[in-house]
């Protein structure tokens, strides 16, 4: 590492690569866990042969109890052309593995999650998890490089968790989250630790439907580096649901991109959610408003149960939709999601063959912020309202409201802000 920059080597081999070519990202590794057609015992293996809950689909787990099977994936796509994989980790938090390993009945809330943050067997697995597969992929990109005398890359996945912090989850209890931003960033601390240990290049965001989410793992992500004096390169990629253009929390592509800026990913993208054709218009807003590279990872078309595949996109209808994007001009990363395969992935990194990689914009250092949509603050912006009232050090009433816990009422007064005419409270 070197030490004065907090940056490792391997971060100025990638950085080159950008420079030079379309970087090529792996494909769905569920997708292909599927088609092995594994059965309760392939996840339980020796080790989990007698628990009580079953394990099937919790493919995270299978780094334990079928780790040849995961390294050889990792193989596959890296020999397809992958230039970078992604660690089997997608589920590797404690808020995620909850469900196979904690007994409960009835509504999950904070006070549940607290007790799940405080299992220190629970915190252990997930540190083991983590780590087993930083170390399988680690091992499969060295084979792959040492080989063919390419440098490969290993990106530990962050994935969005199964709960959100933001999102309404009970039309009943609309004030009701069962997950506060604090336990979200306390999970994601232990899942980077030891991604980070087990030998990860990258840390990967992925698969955002909740920004709020997303940014307790940027919290989480700038702690642990601060601390351990190490800068490691990190993508963001966010999901768009569907036609109009939001995330799950409401969020724009471009708001979106506001919110999660300050964190300086080496990228930002979109994947998951929707195949090339409905995520096309979205990327290539993404390649016109951000001033860092551009990654997508699309999936295979939208999941049809009626196909053999359960998705329409193969190999050759793929590639030359996402060589479009490239020659386009809106991507330096480009990979696939969902439906996905080593095949997908070889199409792909052909066809980006001859095509340079986007050339990242200069943009104007303006005031960009952002709420479910952006607001950015330029030379020709008009006269822009701020109502104070909402801030605990400038108004007693507030403060007060904020204390005694009427969040109803308090939110009473920022709508009134808005409604009188203030764009920013």
């Amino acid at each position: 590492m070197d030490k004065a920059a907090g940056t490792t080597p391997r971060t100025s081999l990638l950085e080159q690569l950008l420079k030079e070519r379309i970087v090529v990202l792996d494909g769905a590794m569920g997708t292909v866990i599927q088609s092995c057609q594994l059965t309760e015992a392939d996840y339980r293996g020796e080790r989990f042969a007698g628990h009580a809950r079953d394990l099937k689909g919790n493919n995270d787990l299978l780094v334990l109890t079928r780790p040849q099977l995961i390294e050889d994936i990792h193989v596959r796509y890296l020999q397809a052309g992958a230039d970078i994989i992604e660690t089997n980790t997608f589920n590797g938090t404690a808020l995620a593995q909850q469900d196979f390993f904690v007994a409960h009945e009835g509504r999950k809330t904070q006070a549940y999650f607290d007790d799940v943050l405080a299992n220190d067997d629970l915190r252990a697995l997930v540190r083991e998890l983590n780590v087993a597969a930083a170390r399988a992929a680690r091992r499969a990109a060295d084979q792959v490089s040492d080989a063919s005398g390419i440098a490969r890359f290993v990106a530990g996945a962050l994935g969005p968790t199964p709960v959100s912090a933001c999102t309404v989850v009970d039309v009943n209890d609309p004030a009701f989250r069962p997950i506060n931003f604090d336990q979200l960033r306390r999970a994601y601390a232990d899942q980077i630790q030891a991604l980070i240990d087990g030998g990860v290049d990258i840390l990967l965001v992925e698969t955002i439907f909740d920004t709020l989410n997303a940014k307790a793992a940027l919290v989480a992500i700038e702690e642990i580096f601060a601390q351990r004096n190490l800068r490691l390169p990190l993508m963001i990629s966010g999901t768009i649901t569907d036609r109009a253009g939001r995330t799950l929390s409401g969020q724009t592509v471009e708001g979106f991109w506001n919110s999660v800026r300050h964190a300086r990913p080496l990228s930002i993208g979109l994947n998951c959610a929707l195949g090339p054709d409905l995520m096309r218009p979205f990327i290539e807003e993404l390649a016109s408003k951000t001033d860092t590279y551009v990654c997508a990872y699309p999936n295979a078309g939208l999941p049809n149960p009626l196909l053999p595949t359960g998705f329409p996109e193969t190999p050759e209808t793929l590639a030359p939709q996402l060589r479009d994007w490239a020659q386009a001009g809106f991507l330096n990363i480009v990979g696939g999601c969902c439906g996905t395969t080593p095949d997908h992935i070889r199409a792909i990194a052909d066809a980006m063959r001859d095509i340079p990689p986007r050339r990242v914009p200069e943009t104007q250092p303006w005031c960009r912020l952002s709420g479910l949509e952006p607001l950015t603050i330029s030379a020709e912006a008009n006269f822009i309202n701020i109502g104070e009232r909402t801030n605990v050090a400038g108004s007693p009433k507030f403060l007060a409201l904020i204390k005694a816990g009427k969040l109803e009422q308090a939110v009473e007064i920022a709508r009134q802000q808005i409604e009188n005419g203030a764009q920013i409270i």
